[in-house]
């Protein structure tokens, strides 16, 4: 074995000038939300532990460290392959991207474009080079427009990230203190590089790393400390027990078996959340998050783990109860399951702190029927919570939303039906934004997805309620026959020059939500740029939202005819589409809004 060499190093030496490259055959970017939010939720919570408003720059230095974990390369050809790590260094240039736009116009900026970039021949290049990604990362480096669409896995995952990270930066970190952030993430944060001179060697060492046989793991730690605490004849039951909920944990994917541990203990167990401000210490929900088996043991007397036949029990009841739940609850948000459609829509918009919440008022001797009618409420009230925000442009990005829904599942824990739907429309009735807040809901860059989501729901509920069978599934299907958020007008400013006097206000007016449809995307190929007159006749084909726009829907369709009238709604056919018409049909969307994302609708799911 060549030299292996190991070295800390802080973010700025890690990555100034240096580039890095990635071999073909793990390329994948593969982080989620949840991952990009967690990332900035602990670097910016770290920094605002020590930093106070009036410190001078140079005070940075004094403020603690941070260990970002590490990552191994292989130098080969003068080149450094990434081996391990780059889900970290793809991330963290990320944020770094993110960083030097947040600067933008400042007279304070701290210089880190060599981070991100070199510059040879005056040709400039990504630090973190992979010919794939590269358009993508210009992009956000530039500030312009990019479409993700049938891209790779990875440029869909790198640009999605971005954005989690712009809607999880913290307020208190976009003014004076950003420069500081910055100087205390180049200089006080480090990341262990381990090199090697052959790929045999880096993965060796890889591997030795990554032996599970040769460490512990947090749920294996808290087993130990469980079984030892249980009289020697129950010993070996708990111990089956355990084995069975893992072994289903395990199979239902990577990371599942810790996020159920962390959902359920903080779901029937937090107390308190850490304060964003110096000196504060984590909390029960902080290090529930981090080390939830050393928690554990410090808190069992609090959490009833007194006796032997309470250690007994927290295996062979609670962890057998709160694990099939939630092995349920993933399997819901994966897959449409007859009566828990709410927490698949929950899913598909990555808000995972919705299973905490649906945890907090289950208990172990609910009768299924109880455990089932809790769970529609919780995940209902998620889902109305989710459609408001979006609705008015409001961030659902974990470290935005982790706060109040702390404080909704403590709340919650261990409610009754009645009381906890009362309580959640009581939480929904107090929310300042609905609705009819916004009334320039607007289709960009940053929220096609999530009203991708919206329409699909919109559609689906027109043809559900006037008889005809869903197809929400379809709607929201990839694939080449895969529907996508289409505008009713075609981007010729030049053929409404009548109405709009400048290109921009067409833009913004066409690009509002009574102006869009969800059809497939061969629709938008074939018709998609022909004026309103010549493709009116084809939305006749269409799904019932669409097909609304003809006169021809309002004749021998009795299903529909009845949801219009019997709902006072003001459909009506558009032989042409103006822009009152785009506003008229904002306001239909509006009240179809309102019906499918109703309050009420908790109630209703209360067992009489």
């Amino acid at each position: 074995m060549r030299e292996i060499l190991g070295k800390a190093k802080t973010v700025r030496e890690l990555l100034k000038g240096v580039k890095y490259s990635i071999d073909y055959y793990q390329r994948e970017y593969k982080w989620g939300e949840k991952q990009a939010s967690e990332l900035i939720d602990d670097l910016t919570g770290k920094f605002l532990e020590e930093y106070q408003p009036g410190h001078a720059r140079k005070q940075v230095a004094e403020y603690p460290h941070y260990f970002l974990g590490s990552i191994i390369i292989s130098k080969k050809d003068s080149a450094s392959y990434i081996v391990d790590g780059q889900q970290r260094l793809t991330s963290l240039s990320l944020l770094l991207i993110l960083l030097r736009n947040l600067q933008r116009g400042r007279a304070d900026q701290v210089n880190i474009d060599e981070l991100i970039v070199s510059e040879k021949f005056g040709d400039k290049s990504f630090n973190l080079d992979v010919d794939e990604r590269n358009p993508c990362m210009e992009a956000l480096f530039e500030g312009t427009p990019f479409d993700p669409s049938d891209r790779s896995e990875s440029v869909q995952n790198l640009f999605a990230r971005y954005q989690d990270m712009e809607a999880a930066w913290p307020e208190e970190l976009r003014e004076e203190a950003l420069p500081y952030f910055i100087d205390w993430l180049l200089e006080n944060v480090h990341l262990v590089e381990i090199t090697a001179y052959s790929d045999d060697d880096a993965y060796t060492i890889f591997e030795t790393m990554n032996d599970r046989g040769l460490s512990l793991s947090p749920t294996d730690m808290l087993k130990g400390y469980l079984l030892a605490n249980i009289d020697e004849k129950k010993r070996i039951s708990a111990n089956q027990r355990w084995r069975d909920r893992i072994l289903e944990l395990n199979e239902a994917g990577k990371e599942v078996e810790a996020d159920c541990f962390k959902a359920w203990l903080r779901s029937q167990y937090a107390t308190k959340i850490r304060e964003r401000k110096k000196g504060a210490k984590p909390e029960d929900f902080d290090r529930i998050g981090t080390e939830f088996h050393r928690w554990l043991r410090d808190a069992s007397a609090s959490v009833g783990l007194k006796s032997t036949e309470d250690f007994f029990r927290f295996i062979d009841r609670d962890f057998d109860f709160y694990a099939k739940q939630y092995l349920r609850l993933m399997e819901a948000s994966r897959q449409r399951v007859k009566g828990l459609e709410h927490v698949q829509y929950n899913a598909q918009h990555g808000f995972t702190l919705q299973y905490m919440l649906i945890l907090a008022p289950l208990k172990p001797d609910d009768d299924p029927a109880i455990v089932d009618a809790k769970i529609r409420i919780v995940a209902r009230f998620v889902d109305v919570l989710l459609a408001w925000r979006l609705w008015n442009f409001r961030s659902i990005a974990y470290s935005t939303m982790q706060y109040a829904m702390f404080l909704v599942m403590r709340d919650i824990r261990g409610l009754e039906a009645g009381p906890l739907a009362e309580r959640l429309v009581k939480q929904l009735q107090d929310e300042t934004e609905k609705f009819a807040s916004n009334e320039r809901l607007r289709v960009h860059q940053q929220n096609r997805y999530a009203i991708h989501r919206l329409l699909a729901r919109l559609t689906d509920y027109v043809e559900t309620q006037s008889g005809q069978s869903s197809r929400y599934q379809e709607y929201i299907a990839d694939g080449p026959g895969r529907y996508e958020v289409e505008h009713i007008w075609a981007d010729h400013p030049e053929r409404h020059t009548d109405e709009f006097s400048h290109p921009s206000d067409f833009a913004e007016h066409r690009n509002r939500i009574g102006g869009l449809l969800l059809l497939p995307k061969s629709f938008n190929a074939s018709y998609g740029d022909l004026p309103y007159g010549e493709k009116l006749k084809h939305y006749r084909t269409q799904n019932l939202l669409a097909h609304s726009l003809h006169p021809d829907c309002y004749t021998h369709n009795p299903g529909f005819l009845r949801l219009v009238n019997e709902g006072e709604l003001p459909f009506r056919a558009h032989p042409e589409f103006k822009k009152a018409d785009i506003e008229e049909r904002g306001q239909l969307y509006r009240m179809l809004a309102e019906r499918v994302w109703d309050p009420a609708a908790l109630l209703s799911e209360v067992p009489q």
